[in-house]
Order: structure tokens, then sequence, then C-alpha cells
């Protein structure tokens, strides 16, 4: 693996260093920005992995982040971050980790994470929630974009039918559908990188007509097991645009078309002239 590679590889962009009890380390990756801001979905992996290491570090066996709702109070930007960890309990079945990020002093975001085992094959006794039929990948439009820095680490592939922004199209559903597939040059999809892939998909606002950043207030992900092969299946929707804000939902499924995560995220949305945002 080439040096650039571990400078682009999720692995290396989330990982957090011990700084003294309770207190993390780490450097947030120019690869990982949307418009020079740091992903909402990357952010919440770098909780994650500081929220497992305080848990362990405390006696707990949990594996895996299975829940995290993050509040962003104050946007980062690339550079070095600290992360502060409070474990609220360690269980037998789960634990709870409070997790804040600070840069110069000055609190980011904040986090719950609830930690526990998952594995890649469960008995699904009940799931309300269906693969989207997608075009084959030859057949798709690859999103990519110079002022989008993480398009050239996650590969996009939108289904055909979605219109093109872009080029002034508009739909008149607020839905985006599409392939994912992590490529930075060292990793497959994992229970951390899950994280990210539920918020790497392009704003379902966009094909409305929204315009500009949709910076992420709240963003709430379940991750329910771990995914098997390379591409996953996404959909993201928005579910109400009301005031200046949006509520906006993302699905992931793997190559056995089982759920293996799922988001809710609470944004702020922009429309020309303030119609259907306000």
């Amino acid at each position: 693996m080439s040096a650039p590679d571990v400078d682009r590889s999720i692995r290396t962009a989330t990982a957090v260093e011990p700084l003294g009890p309770g207190r993390y380390g780490a450097t947030l990756s120019e690869y990982y920005t949307i418009v020079g801001h740091p992903n909402g979905g990357y952010l919440q992996c770098l909780m994650a992995n500081a929220a497992l290491a305080a848990a362990t570090a405390e006696g707990a066996h949990h594996l895996h982040a299975t829940a995290i709702t993050t509040s962003y109070v104050v946007t980062p930007v690339p550079g070095a971050i600290e992360l502060t960890t409070e474990v609220r309990r360690v269980g037998r079945g789960v634990s709870f980790v409070h997790v804040t990020m600070s840069q110069g002093g000055e609190l980011k975001i904040e986090s719950l994470v609830t930690l526990g085992i998952l594995h890649e094959h469960s008995n699904v006794r009940y799931m309300d929630a269906t693969a989207p039929e997608l075009a084959p990948l030859n057949e798709c439009r690859q999103a990519v974009s110079d002022e989008i820095n993480i398009t050239h680490v996650v590969d996009v592939h939108l289904d055909r039918s979605i219109v093109d922004w872009r080029s002034g199209e508009l739909s008149e559903i607020g839905e985006v559908r599409g392939w994912l597939r992590l490529n930075d040059g060292a990793d497959a999809w994992d229970a951390i990188s899950l994280l990210f892939a539920c918020d790497a998909m392009p704003p379902a606002t966009f094909v409305l007509g929204s315009s500009g950043w949709v910076p992420t207030l709240m963003l709430t992900t379940y991750v329910r097991r771990v995914p098997v092969g390379e591409w996953l299946r996404a959909r993201q929707w928005c579910v109400v645009i009301a005031d200046g804000t949006v509520d906006e939902r993302c699905e992931l499924f793997d190559e056995r078309d089982e759920l293996v995560a799922w988001s809710s995220q609470l944004a702020m949305v922009r429309f020309p002239g303030g119609h259907r945002g306000h």
C-alpha cells in the first residue's frame, strides 16, 4: 500500500490516539470533506472509535458501535482535534459512551454511542425494508466533484432514473438511489465505515432544486450487521422539508440484500428564492 493510499484510508483517517484517561487525539482529513467541511458520517466514525477505545479501557468486550446520535454544534475544520469520553455504562449486552469533539478549545460536536457485538449473519424475524431496485452499475451515472472530496474515496453510482440536477433537471420526488463502494485504496466496508456510508450519498434535496451546502444539525445512525460484499445499495429520501430544514433518511443493503445500516438526519437546506424549503 502506497503512502497516498495510507493517507486516503478511512482506517487511518479515523484513527484515535490516547492522550490521557478518557482523552484521545486525532486529525481530521481533507479527503473526507464536502466543500471544505468534514463529512458528518466521517466524524461519527471518529466518535465511535473513541467510544470503543474508552469502553475497552474500562473492561467492555464490545467490538462495534451499533448506534450513534450526534449533534453538530459547530463545524470543525481539517486538522488536529481532541476527543473526550465519558463511559456511562459497561454492560453484558451493551455499553454507552458520551463523546465530545473539540478543536482549539471549542466544542464542535458531541455524540452518545451505543456499543455491542454485530454479526455477518443474523436470524431476521421481521424486516419492513426492501433493497432498492437499481440499474446495473455500467448503466448508472458516477457522481464525482472536485469540490466534494469524499467522491474520491467512495464511488457513488446513481441509478439512471435519478435526474441530473447539475444540468438543471428537477424531480417531484425527493429521493436518490445508487451503488456505493469504498475506494480509499485500502479497506472494504466494515461496521465502522458504514457510519460514513450512511452520510455519503448526495442530499436528496438536490433533485428538488436545493442549492449549496446542506449542513447536518443532528444525525442518528444504526448499524445492524457486518456487511458482506464490495458494493452497497443505498436509498436516501426526504421525509419532510419545512422552515429551512429537511428530515432525511438513508438505508443501506449489502450484496445479500440485507439491511446493514440506516440513518436519520435533520439538516439545514436552502432553495433559490426561498421556495419549498421555507
